[in-house]
């Protein structure tokens, strides 16, 4: 409905009534038809020029529901039109209303009759609202909304004497109305829009007689069952995980080749041609060595990005929502959480700001606090490397482990934050289940091709400009051996190294690439690719020096933890203040800091 309540509610309310847009398609689930008219109703009372998009049209007709479009458009007095939009079917038409909405006339605004009680105290407030100014939206949907409770659209009156006027009639049209009704006045209007729906539902509708059972019925008796769901859910995680590793290797090697084949190259070609030295280390130990040893996994993130496109094409991210929300209370989160969480996987960020979609300021800090504990695809290569380094034989289950890890650590901090700064009851999920829907190869590659060029990118900017500086740091000052102790960047490692002692990886380079970390979580690698001057099994061989497979755990689980990037710190900034973005590095970094070492001690106690 037009009732807004979260903050992205609000923006799209606001558009609407303040903005006043030539055209608003109301997109509308063909299936569910009667609950989503309700919102197509009120946009026709504010006076939108609407276009009536009957989309799902075919899981409409799988349930034996068939719309009269021609009826519904006479009734309405809009367009409409139907489509299938997964399949690409009537969007041409859709397109062609859109172009032409502005030469159609306007039908005359929808009128919905309340009753003689509602409609007299309406003409009322309507007679008080015309003294204002004539600038805001149609006096009739105002003096609805402000029966309704809806004080934001007050604002409209801040004049005087327009404001005094507006007030005073309300509180008495309310007052009369209350003990006319013997009830809440909006359950009252929602239920005469209901009925109007219904009415124009049983016109143009024609449905089975009985509920159906369909077959997204039929699967959800097993994936949300209330014991079967959860382990269903790691399941499904687990199985993907196992298909990342097991696909993604070949194709990792390959790369990895590639890139070893084009640093021994350029070093060849430098030296043939007599070029400096330094040019031929900056750019095969530097450049091809940091980014390189990045983009070597980008077959992973590519193959992770697919596995998440399909879960939520296929409609089971809502139903993972829907059983993960017992657990989310639990915590002290809305169920809701759980969407900007699963987000977390992809990106920090973009989860940061879907967090707009809860309702409560105290589930969104609450949810923006825990959000960098969710392993994003950037931290991926980390486990990728370090997996594959000393744990071969058990690479998933080991990143798995990793992504479980994060879970409980949100789980927990979610309670502290929950009973230490945010106190009161959470509210109840309420959300609709979609269909299940054979996911669209076409979609798929869309999004999964749009998300792995965003890391593609960053590994040819933001991570090509950090190597360049930490080789610069490695080669200062001149006469020092590259990547040595002696070098600017050792002596920075070799300053933070004993903080990071007590969790089995205290020497410098462990240190700058967590240093480096901060900036983007990629920069672990291609940092320790850099310093290293390779990737790949060279790196590999490289971390066996320095880590032990008890270390290297720690190692992964304080990159989980600790400080999140830059990008996702202005996030929370943005989203927040300046306070709250403090409070989650702070935190992040204990915490990170307290499970490495508890890792490191723990299994050295345990003969690990």
């Amino acid at each position: 409905s037009l009732t807004a309540y979260s903050l992205d509610e609000k923006v799209a309310h606001n558009y609407l009534v303040q903005e006043r847009p030539d055209t608003v398609v109301a997109v509308v689930d063909a299936a569910n038809i009667e609950r989503n008219l309700y919102l197509v109703v009120q946009l026709l009372e504010l006076g939108a020029k609407v276009i009536l998009d009957l989309n799902m049209v075919d899981v409409a007709k799988s349930q034996g529901v068939v719309v009269d479009a021609i009826a519904l458009e006479k009734a309405l007095g809009v367009k409409v039109v139907t489509t299938v939009a997964n399949k690409s079917e009537g969007l041409d038409d859709l397109k062609r209303l859109i172009h032409d909405i502005g030469r159609m006339e306007l039908r005359p605004r929808l009128r919905v009759d309340y009753g003689e009680d509602v409609e007299t105290e309406v003409d009322a407030l309507t007679d008080a609202v015309w003294t204002c100014p004539a600038d805001g939206p149609p006096v009739r949907w105002l003096a609805l909304r402000l029966l309704e409770g809806d004080t934001d659209e007050l604002h409209h009156f801040d004049a005087e004497p327009c404001s005094a006027a507006v007030h005073e009639t309300l509180a008495r049209s309310t007052a009369r109305l209350r003990q006319r009704l013997g009830g809440d006045i909006e359950s009252h209007i929602i239920r005469q829009r209901f009925a109007f729906v219904r009415g124009l539902v049983r016109e143009c509708v024609r449905q089975p007689a009985g509920p159906v059972q369909t077959v997204s019925d039929r699967i959800d008796r097993v994936v949300i069952h209330p014991w079967l769901g959860i382990p269903l859910f790691l399941l499904l995680m687990g199985l993907a995980f196992m298909l990342v590793f097991r696909l993604g290797a070949p194709l990792s090697g390959l790369i990895d080749a590639g890139f070893t084949r084009l640093g021994t190259g350029l070093v060849a070609a430098l030296t043939a041609v007599h070029a400096p030295e330094w040019v031929g280390s900056l750019l095969a130990d530097g450049l091809v060595g940091g980014i390189g040893s990045v983009l070597v996994f980008v077959p992973n993130i590519a193959l992770l990005f697919l596995a998440i496109s399909v879960l939520e094409d296929s409609g089971y991210m809502a139903r993972a929502a829907f059983v993960m929300d017992r657990l989310m209370h639990a915590m002290g989160l809305h169920g809701k959480s759980f969407i900007p969480l699963i987000m977390g996987f992809g990106c920090c960020v973009p989860a940061v700001l879907a967090t707009r979609s809860l309702d409560s300021r105290k589930d969104r800090l609450l949810t923006i606090m825990i959000v960098p504990l969710m392993s994003c695809s950037a931290r991926l290569p980390i486990y990728t490397l370090f997996a594959a380094a000393f744990f071969p034989r058990r690479q998933w289950l080991v990143v798995l482990s990793l992504y479980v890890l994060g879970i409980v650590l949100a789980i927990i901090v979610a309670r502290v934050l929950r009973s230490l700064l945010f106190k009161g009851e959470t509210t109840p999920l309420i959300m609709e289940l979609p269909p299940y829907h054979a996911p669209v190869l076409k979609h798929l590659l869309r999004s999964t091709g749009r998300r792995t060029w965003f890391f593609v990118r960053k590994a040819g900017t933001v991570i090509a400009a950090a190597v360049v500086l930490l080789w610069i740091l490695a080669r200062l000052p001149w006469g020092a051996d590259y990547a040595s102790q002696q070098t600017l960047i050792g002596r920075i490692g070799t300053l933070l190294a004993p903080v990071f002692a007590p969790a089995g990886f205290g020497f410098w380079q462990a240190a700058v690439a967590l240093v480096a970390g901060i900036v983007a979580k990629e920069l672990v690698v291609s940092t320790l690719g850099t310093l290293a001057g390779t990737g790949g099994p060279g790196l590999a061989a490289a971390l066996h020096a320095h880590f032990t497979p008890l270390s290297a755990y720690a190692f992964m689980a304080m990159s989980l933890i600790y400080i999140p990037c830059v990008a996702t710190i202005a996030a929370v900034r943005r989203e927040t203040n300046w306070g709250w973005a403090g409070l989650t590095t702070g935190y992040s970094l204990i915490l990170g800091w307290a499970v490495a070492v508890a890792v490191y001690q723990v299994g050295r106690l345990l003969g690990a």
